[in-house]
């Protein structure tokens, strides 16, 4: 089992969702509204009158095989909007209850 948590650009979530639903990770826990700033060209989005923007993220437990279609989609809606923002990071799962 693998965490995948991603942190997005509001305007992402939909398409991030669908990401999710098409790899077949559908427990996931949403945060609504989380602040950052990217590490390349990112500005930030603080939720402030001069950063007025926020981020989401999401965090996502799913098998080892359902990681790397998850990352290719959610690098496709990055390529494919990369003025908004988005990352994923993937950690292993040592036990679960």
């Amino acid at each position: 089992m693998k965490t995948v948590f991603i942190s997005f650009d509001q305007a992402h979530k939909e398409g991030v969702i669908e990401a999710l639903d098409a790899s077949l990770c559908h427990g996931y826990t949403l945060l609504p509204e989380i602040g950052g700033r990217g590490t390349k060209t990112g500005e930030p989005h603080l939720g402030t009158h001069a950063w007025p923007a926020m981020n989401c993220g999401i965090l996502t437990v799913c098998e080892d095989e359902k990681v790397q279609p998850l990352l290719d989609r959610l690098r496709k809606l990055d390529i494919d909007n990369p003025l908004l923002g988005l990352r994923a990071f993937v950690w292993n799962i040592e036990q679960t209850i």
